[in-house]
């Protein structure tokens, strides 16, 4: 089977889980019998040198097409305009965020004509567009992978445009892969899709990956983590809140903040006025073998997310050895049940269950022992089978 996967982050250059979730899908399908053509966007900004999509160039049942584009995933409008004043030629390139996606569909939608294909795959709004042209020129089924909805970004004020484009992709998509029943719901409520058009297909990890030497902090402080972008939709003001309450009573707490984002300045003047400067660190974004390493050196991984379709990062915790507390707003306790979980605004319980987990060890390790059991049944291999599965229906 060929597939024309129209993605938009891909390791090394990924800012989150998009990437890393696109990453263990072309993976697993190649390990299925499959041939991809993986077109991407490749903005100015990345020195070629440094380019090299996960060794993956070896492998003769995938082609890579990159689009010259300036737009980065996760990025808004305004940091778009912002990015575009330090490129070389940037009247080539489109005047604000929706005029370069426009610029981008109809550059990559012709690839359609160029490379043989069975199935076209997009991942989220930015890449829909390019599909449906795609569509259009060899009529083959459209596969539309959602990964967040612009109402997961945004909360109660999504940017209309990405909330049309989105509806729109799910529209002229012959089937939706969304990543929980979480998502499922929000697409049949808000965008009135019928849930017959829509699969789940959880997210999942990769089994191998490096143990990193730790250092001991079970005679020192408790550190416990957040890693994620420091946005809106992550929650990280409902981090701290509770990281203040768990200091009254843990003052040797040491709360890590990892991420960037536009909330980021926000969050170190809110470390301030709650009193907690000494307690919580910022390290900025991590990629690689630091986020293990970041994992593997805390006593516990807090998703406070407001609205999370998945939270592959919950994973890749446990798959660390390390405990998680994640919001109920949040798909991927739909596929790991032995984990802490907390309504993300109440704040009061999230401490409770900070503390609980800091101060009683058998606690710990039972939770992230029952965890890890849960962990064993997700992989990349199964759940790319039932992509794959998804498209022989069409």
């Amino acid at each position: 089977m060929r597939i024309l996967m129209y993605g938009w982050e891909f390791p090394p250059f990924n800012s989150g889980g998009l990437g890393v979730a696109c990453e263990g899908i072309v993976n697993g399908l190649l390990r299925h019998n499959t041939k991809i053509h993986l077109v991407l966007p490749r903005a100015p900004q990345m020195k070629s040198e440094n380019f090299n999509i996960v060794d993956l160039s070896s492998n003769e049942d995938i082609e890579f097409t990159e689009i010259n584009c300036p737009v980065l995933a996760y990025e808004g409008e305004h940091h778009y305009t912002q990015n575009l004043v330090n490129i070389k030629n940037a009247s080539m390139y489109g005047s604000d965020l929706f005029q370069e996606v426009e610029r981008y569909s109809q550059l990559a939608g012709p690839m359609a004509a160029k490379h043989d294909h069975d199935i076209i795959h997009a991942h989220d709004w930015l890449t829909y567009k390019a599909a449906i042209n795609g569509k259009k020129i060899s009529k083959k089924p459209f596969v539309a992978h959602i990964h967040a909805t612009e109402l997961d970004r945004s909360g109660e004020n999504p940017n209309p445009y990405i909330f049309e484009l989105e509806k729109m992709g799910f529209e002229h998509a012959d089937k939706i892969i969304a990543v929980s029943d979480y998502t499922k719901r929000k697409i049949v409520q808000h965008y009135k899709i019928p849930a017959s058009k829509i699969e789940v297909v959880h997210n999942a990890v990769t089994k191998n990956f490096k143990q990193y030497q730790t250092k001991n902090f079970k005679e020192s402080a408790k550190k416990v983590l957040f890693l994620g972008r420091v946005t809106m939709q992550k929650g990280p003001e409902y981090f701290l809140q509770a990281a203040a309450k768990v200091a009254r009573f843990l003052p040797e707490t040491v709360f890590l903040m990892a991420g960037t984002g536009d909330m980021l300045g926000r969050m170190i003047h809110l470390t301030h006025d709650l009193g907690i400067d000494r307690n919580v660190l910022f390290t900025g974004f991590l990629r690689g073998a630091d986020i293990d390493r970041a994992f593997q050196n805390a006593d516990l991984f807090v998703m406070p997310s407001v609205s999370e379709p998945f939270g592959l990062v919950a994973l890749e915790s446990i798959q660390n050895g390390t405990p998680v507390l994640v919001s109920n707003q949040s798909g991927v306790s739909e596929v790991i049940p032995n984990m802490l979980k907390v309504d993300f605004w109440d704040t009061d319980e999230m401490a409770n269950k900070i503390v609980a987990t800091l101060k009683y060890e058998p606690m710990n390790h039972d939770l992230i022992n029952l965890s890890k059991r849960d962990l064993n049944n997700l992989e990349w291999h199964d759940q790319a089978l039932k992509i794959k599965n998804i498209y022989t229906t069409l």
